[in-house]
């Protein structure tokens, strides 16, 4: 074999490096905010000696000494969907292309995706839409090394299949159909849809998993998840008076309450998705009616376990009916059984 054989999986994330300016900013001034490459500014920083006068940079050592127990496997493997829908959602929407063409590894042979495509952004929305994309190609690859992966379902991520979901929220037909890669405003909307629900699936998830490199995993992932969520919902917020054309009266508020509203009577276990406003009684200490972030009543994270995520996902409130965003259904051991498929071979064992 030659030797540079090993590395060739790396060309694809190596080619959008180089080329992403071309790709990127084909109508965006460089940004003059961005550092020129060099020493990161971190590493003049001090760093706290120990007491044998080396700097410590080691957690602690788990009291449960095991990375991954057996039973960690399957529910955080399960948590692949949704990594693969946001990859391939927020990619294609800015660059154009998925991970076929930047991080085709990863795709473990799965189909791709139905009618993903590049959106029409400003520079703002763009560089954020960018960034989370790219954050999501690192998430698949945690995953995929702590773990092990299962193949990339086929996620349906057209215009048409998003028109359903705003339908749905609405109990009515909107006309013109909705369509999230038309403007900032409509891929913001849509991307209200998705990726809460992955804070709701990591939260839910932590709890049933024990090994701490499991654990570390999902916390890292549950920050980031968490972190792309606010910023959506800030940005939205932002807006929340504005109409969304061309649908008369109907203003962002409305649109993502509506949105939420779905996904509880989907989820079918109560209410575990606010909109960007609530009563003020539903509000953080129930004094105001400002919701930034979606939380309980002590402003915790909500938690869904995989069925609720599908029932919502697969947009039909049965877990065991696929549809929506995986019309032939979810992958995994989780999902597959919940459909009562055969689970088999099809997942990638992790390296050491």
């Amino acid at each position: 074999m030659d030797m540079a054989s090993p590395y060739l999986c790396y060309l694809p994330i190596l080619w959008l490096l180089v080329c992403s300016c071309s790709v990127a900013f084909p109508s965006y001034p460089v940004d003059p905010t961005c550092p020129r490459a060099g020493p990161s500014s971190s590493s003049a920083a001090a760093a706290v000696p120990s007491n044998d006068g080396e700097p410590s940079c080691q957690p602690p050592a788990p009291h449960i000494p095991v990375a991954v127990f057996p039973y960690d496997v399957d529910p955080v493997q399960f948590a692949l969907n949704l990594e693969f829908t946001e990859a391939e959602f927020f990619l294609h929407a800015a660059y154009g292309v998925g991970l076929d063409q930047i991080a085709p590894e990863l795709a473990l042979g799965g189909p791709p995706p139905v009618g993903a495509r590049k959106a029409n952004l400003d520079e703002v929305t763009w560089r954020v839409i960018a960034e989370f994309g790219l954050q999501e190609i690192g998430h698949l690859r945690a995953i995929q090394r702590t773990v092990g992966g299962i193949p990339r379902p086929l996620i349906d991520l057209s215009a048409h299949n998003f028109a359903k979901v705003m339908d749905e929220a609405f109990g009515y037909h909107l006309d013109p159909p909705f369509d999230p890669y038309i403007n900032s405003l409509n891929f913001l909307l849509a991307s209200y849809v998705i990726p809460y629900l992955g804070i709701n699936g990591y939260v839910g998830t932590n709890p049933i998993i024990d090994g701490y490199k499991t654990k570390n995993l999902v916390a890292g992932l549950l920050g980031v998840e968490a972190g792309q969520d606010a910023v959506l919902r800030a940005l939205l917020f932002e807006r929340r008076g504005e109409r969304v054309p061309p649908y008369g009266n109907v203003t962002v508020a409305e649109l993502t309450g509506r949105v939420s509203a779905l996904r509880n009577r989907l989820g079918g276990c109560g209410v575990k998705d606010e909109g960007l406003t609530v009563p003020p009684e539903l509000g953080a200490e129930g004094a105001i009616c400002t919701n930034v972030l979606s939380a309980d009543g002590d402003s915790l994270s909500y938690p869904r376990t995989p069925a609720e995520l599908l029932r919502i996902l697969y947009l039909t409130g049965d877990e065991r009916v696929p549809g929506g965003f995986y019309p032939e259904g979810a992958n995994g051991k989780i999902a597959r059984e919940l459909l009562g498929k055969k689970y088999g071979d099809a997942h990638v064992v992790p390296g050491n």
